[in-house]
């Protein structure tokens, strides 16, 4: 799949990747895909837990590399 947008937040920490995900998510239509990169360990579980928060589903995670699907 590919993403509508990336973004980089390796080397950043927590929350600091959701942060930049919540503000950036709308630059996407509903339906889209936003990757972020993010290495740091509490991105594995921040994310998908801001996406049930906010009701996005969140697809796939390969530990770096997390895609989220815009819902609403």
């Amino acid at each position: 799949m590919t993403p509508d947008l990336i973004l980089d937040c390796r080397g950043m920490r927590c929350p600091l990747p959701v942060i930049h995900l919540a503000r950036r998510i709308t630059e996407v239509p509903v339906g889209g895909i936003v990757r972020v990169l993010a290495d740091d360990p509490a991105a594995r579980t921040d994310i998908p837990a801001w996406c049930r928060l906010k009701s996005h589903e969140h697809l796939d995670s390969d530990g770096t590399a997390h895609d989220v699907r815009r819902s609403n």
